[in-house]
């Protein structure tokens, strides 16, 4: 039986700057930072201090399972900036989004009202943009409040 998501891949263009983008910039920790088999691919992977139980994996397109076309593909995609990676969730997105453009983040949107709170694009380094979303107040389950 499925019990939850617990990695997800980000492409990234280079993995040494998306490390230092989502630790230093974001504030997410690393979990693991390791080359695997071989091939030498590095297993990178980062996530929040509050939620252990999930990680990004911060991997560069190719290696085993995609060929050099599709992996430059990607790469294309990533660097154009239209692959968007997911929700970022927080607590205070006003002050996130202060303190985060002070770090040097771009973000694509300021904070704006949606229907299930408040919500800014950012982008990372290597160019894929997240929705950054506070929920309305007293309910940080973002899959309830857009199911809604």
């Amino acid at each position: 039986m499925i019990k939850g998501l617990v990695i997800s891949t980000v492409w990234v263009l280079d993995q040494d700057r998306a490390k230092e983008f989502y630790t230093e910039k974001l504030g997410l920790e690393v979990r693991t930072d390791m080359t695997l088999g071989e091939g030498g691919m590095r297993w990178l992977t980062v996530g929040a201090k509050d939620q252990p139980d999930v990680v990004l994996t911060l991997m560069v397109p190719g290696g085993p399972g995609m060929d050099e076309e599709s992996a430059e593909a990607v790469r294309k995609l990533v660097a154009k900036g239209v692959l968007g990676a997911g929700v970022l969730a927080t607590d205070d997105v006003h002050g996130d989004y202060e303190r985060l453009r002070a770090r040097g983040v771009e973000f694509l949107q300021p904070p704006q009202e949606r229907p299930y709170g408040t919500e800014a694009i950012l982008r990372d380094d290597s160019g894929n943009w997240f929705s950054f979303t506070q929920p309305r107040e007293g309910d940080l389950d973002l899959e309830k409040e857009w199911a809604r």
